[in-house]
């Protein structure tokens, strides 16, 4: 199909995004990478009255430290994140999960931003945003804001910027010596949708956790921090049978969909497999 009529507005910085926008009103759509929004404009499941392009906003693409924290740039691309240094050095939970998006293609025009913002729940960034109690950098015409991971995902693919609002990056924790990170996913083929996906990041300390935090893709309509299993296995002994018993509680307080990929039922199970599986291996790092 062929997309409906819009407005086009290649910005060339981020004052001239956040200016195109605001003039644009609530129908108006921001064009990252393209990878999600361009089939949803092919299907005309998306018909926006202007779309405002940043592919030439240069500044978006920069990956920094900033004191204790990584900010990664909105519009850098997966392929950048997934070989990035400083992502793989302070945030390689980051690195395992985008090397697990899509396909090479879809990697290196995809961008981070973009992908998050999309908010779709099966996609493997939220999960890792909200396990790594990211922050967003969002701005407008009024000044920019900051929306931690917890309150920035609403709803299905609805996030809590505004219409008149651009991501220009995300503040991650470096946390530092002793974590360690893994990313599960089960999907069908190599480029498909997770149906369930973990993020894990573990803490250890004299054979036993620390600290743990465990966030769930597709088991409900954001990502869900399996706050069951954070607290059953804090402080325990690290063995296989706290990883099986602290698992067992990953579906506690989700709301697994039912679709043509599986059950509600199914993907409890899979959750609860998956971390065990995520667990161990985070803890082994």
């Amino acid at each position: 199909m062929i997309p409906a009529t819009f407005e086009y507005v290649r910005a060339a910085s981020v004052e001239e995004a956040v200016r195109a926008l605001a003039s644009a009103g609530e129908d108006a759509k921001v064009l990252a990478g393209g990878q999600s929004l361009m089939p949803l404009l092919r299907l005309r499941l998306a018909y926006p009255d202007a779309l405002v392009d940043l592919d030439r906003v240069a500044e978006l693409r920069e990956i920094r430290e900033d004191g204790d924290h990584l900010v990664i740039g909105s519009m850098a691309t997966h392929h950048q994140v997934m070989r990035d240094p400083l992502v793989r050095r302070h945030a390689p939970l980051i690195a395992q999960a985008t090397a697990t998006v899509a396909d090479p293609a879809v990697r290196h025009r995809g961008t981070f931003g973009g992908s998050l913002a999309h908010a779709d729940p099966a996609g493997d960034l939220p999960a890792v945003a909200l396990a790594l109690d990211a922050v967003f950098l969002v701005r407008s015409r009024r000044g920019e804001r900051e929306i931690p991971a917890a309150d920035f995902f609403v709803d299905w693919m609805t996030t809590a910027m505004e219409p008149d609002e651009i991501m220009t990056g995300v503040r991650v924790p470096r946390l530092g010596e002793g974590w360690g990170f893994h990313y599960e996913k089960f999907h069908r083929t190599a480029q498909a949708w997770a149906i369930v996906g973990v993020a894990c990041a573990v803490r250890r300390e004299r054979g036993a956790i620390e600290d743990v935090r465990v966030a769930l893709t597709n088991m409900g309509p954001t990502p869900v921090r399996a706050t069951a299993v954070e607290r059953f296995a804090g402080g325990r002994s690290v063995s296989d049978d706290m990883f099986r018993a602290a698992s067992e509680r990953a579906a506690e307080g989700t709301g697994a969909p039912t679709d043509l990929h599986g059950s509600g039922e199914y993907r409890e199970h899979l959750a609860k497999v998956l971390t065990a599986r995520a667990l161990r291996a985070a803890a082994a790092t």
